[in-house]
């Protein structure tokens, strides 16, 4: 076994398991530091350098971060990452004199963005400092794609969302409103140098039931409904609403429709609940609210009287374990004025010819380099739900990033394959001889629990922000139970004399001397805690010169308490800060240093 190579930035990336998880990779330790540190503004910053919408995804963000954070391993409960996220973003102030700005002259390439969502977005973010001229295609009046229209302003207020994409646009883009592109072979004829698709997964699923034509006019396609509600050309819906579908549109749409004149609104779900697509805490939130939400149950037809929509019938049905196969073991008829269809969204390219030279899969889906977001058309671009279907924001951001190095490096002639390396630091925080520049106290606050605005307040208004902040008490605990994993117990073999003193002392038992023969699979079974976690690394010493043993750290247990760098009478341990300096488009090679 060799020892493990710490110079190699995935190593302790994986360790900072929140980083890890995150699409974007937004450095989240050094982000609720400053927070707790009252330095609004620059933790905000810290976020932006990769989420680039801070406010928004710490509203709305799908949280892939929280199931990873080590915190969870502890007491069963992760750090608020998103929430704490919104606190830096609601408490920022005045930020314009940070944000970045495009240079007066330009470098004389034109770039086409189609959809004016996220994904688009993120890609001018990128380019405009670079002094691309980017023109963003909107078929709708406003900016922001289904973060507008699709979520609902009681979870995401329109300043919020205004103030944030401003801050792109107003670097110079050039926006064209209320522009359908239909041909994206005449968009290529305008003299663009490349073009990046962001246009999204617009088109909701439907389904074909007895009944469905007849009663079209109260039967409704879950993202149009939303987006219809959002616009105004929706102000009411009948009392009794069935809602189709169990993802997080789902959710919105049922939330929604308890809004304006729903008020026995239910969610209609096939399989069990714990096969459902909607976020946890989506399903709690509309369950705070009244909303009943039913499983097992197969959409079988529209029932109609005189034409008119009365209700819906449904198959029963039985599952097995894994929910893979069903029986039908009943039926039921369900009244309702309305029906909302959330299940699913899917992508429309009808608007581009077959004939160019764009391959597509079996699926009609244009086939996407997963890490360059090129499609196989010279000069065009894709990302965010458009080659892939429906994910979440933080999702768009990451794939406009990396399609924002792709078109620079396409427009200076350099292949696509040649990404911005991925640099690191390690920096000592030692101040002392037991002392550190970070709080390494284990602390056993509990996760803090969101305000809402009182359940019965919640209604009048369709744009109450129903989610209010945490509050100046809440952060500062909530900050306290990060686990600063960022902050690596890094070793020198060279300076253990082998005492055994930080294994004594370890609390979780990660630490283990033992020989490094044989293979890691094998090494597993020698260390001093069960080590089950096979997708995370343990890190692997040079051999101690007294016995030529090598020393273990399980990094899946480790809590990064540092008492093993406290307590080494060497200080072969040390606590050293990991920063990830990520590439983004424009940058040249990064260092590693030390």
């Amino acid at each position: 076994m060799e020892p493990t190579n710490i110079e190699d930035p995935n190593f302790f990336h994986q360790v900072v398991d929140c980083q890890w998880a995150c699409p974007a990779h937004t450095n989240v330790p050094e982000y609720i530091r400053l927070i707790g540190q009252g330095r609004y503004a620059d933790a905000y910053m810290e976020n932006r350098k990769s989420n680039v919408f801070p406010g928004i995804l710490g509203r709305t963000c799908d949280r892939p971060c929280e199931p990873a954070c080590r915190r969870g391993r502890v007491d069963g409960n992760p750090v608020a990452i998103c929430r704490l996220k919104r606190v830096a973003a609601d408490l920022k102030g005045d930020i314009s004199s940070m944000l970045p700005t495009a240079p007066l002259s330009k470098n004389g390439k034109k770039v086409a963005c189609i959809g004016a969502g996220p994904a688009s977005l993120t890609v001018a973010n990128d380019l405009l400092p670079l002094g691309y001229d980017v023109t963003i295609f909107e078929s709708s009046a406003s900016p922001g794609g289904l973060m507008r229209t699709n979520i609902p302003s009681f979870r995401l207020p329109a300043e919020v969302l205004d103030q944030e994409i401003a801050a792109i646009v107003d670097m110079g883009a050039n926006m064209e409103y209320s522009t359908q592109i239909k041909s994206l072979e005449d968009l290529r004829s305008k003299g663009f140098d490349a073009i990046f698709i962001g246009s999204g997964a617009p088109k909701g699923k439907d389904l074909a039931l007895k009944g469905r034509d007849e009663g079209r006019d109260r039967i409704h396609i879950g993202i149009e409904w939303l987006q219809s509600v959002a616009f105004g050309h929706i102000e009411s819906v009948g009392e009794r609403v069935l809602v189709i579908g169990v993802g997080n549109t789902a959710m919105d749409c049922c939330r929604t429709a308890r809004r304006i004149g729903g008020k026995d609104v239910k969610v209609m779900a096939r399989r069990p609940r714990e096969f459902f697509k909607a976020s946890p805490w989506e399903l709690e939130d509309a369950e705070e609210e009244g909303i009943e939400i039913t499983v097992n149950h197969a959409p079988k037809e529209i029932v109609l009287d005189d034409g008119k929509v009365i209700g819906m019938r449904f198959d029963v049905l039985s599952w097995n374990s894994d929910a893979t196969k069903s029986e039908v073991v009943g039926s039921v008829v369900i009244d309702c004025d309305d029906v909302i269809l959330a299940i699913g969204q899917e992508n429309a390219f009808e608007w581009i010819e077959r004939d160019m030279g764009m391959d597509f899969d079996n699926w009609g889906m244009p086939v996407v380099d997963e890490k360059t977001m090129a499609t196989t058309l010279d000069g065009v671009f894709m990302g965010g739900d458009a080659p892939w279907g429906p994910k979440n924001i933080i999702w768009a951001v990451a794939h406009g990033h990396e399609a924002a190095i792709s078109i620079d490096n396409y427009c200076n002639g350099v292949a696509l394959e040649d990404r911005p390396a991925t640099a690191m630091d390690l920096v000592s925080q030692k101040m002392g001889l037991t002392e550190w520049s970070y709080h390494n106290d284990y602390n056993p606050n509990l996760r803090q629990k969101m305000t809402h605005v009182e359940l019965t307040k919640r209604f009048a208004e369709l744009s109450l922000e129903v989610e209010l902040g945490f509050s100046v008490e809440q952060t500062v605990l909530e900050v306290e139970r990060c686990l600063n994993c960022d902050v690596e117990p890094v070793f020198k073999a060279s300076s253990c004399i082998e005492c055994d003193a930080c294994i004594d002392i370890c609390p979780v038992q990660c630490l283990t001397m033992t020989s490094g023969d044989g293979v890691i699979e094998e090494l597993r079974l020698r260390l001093s805690a069960p080590s089950p976690n096979l997708d995370q690394q343990v890190y692997l010493s040079t051999k101690l010169a007294q016995t030529g043993r090598v020393m273990v750290k399980d990094e899946n247990i480790c809590v990064h308490c540092g008492l093993c760098a406290e307590r080494c009478p060497t200080a072969a341990w040390d606590m050293e800060k990991f920063t990830l300096n990520l590439g983004y488009a424009g940058q040249v090679n990064q260092r590693v240093t030390r």
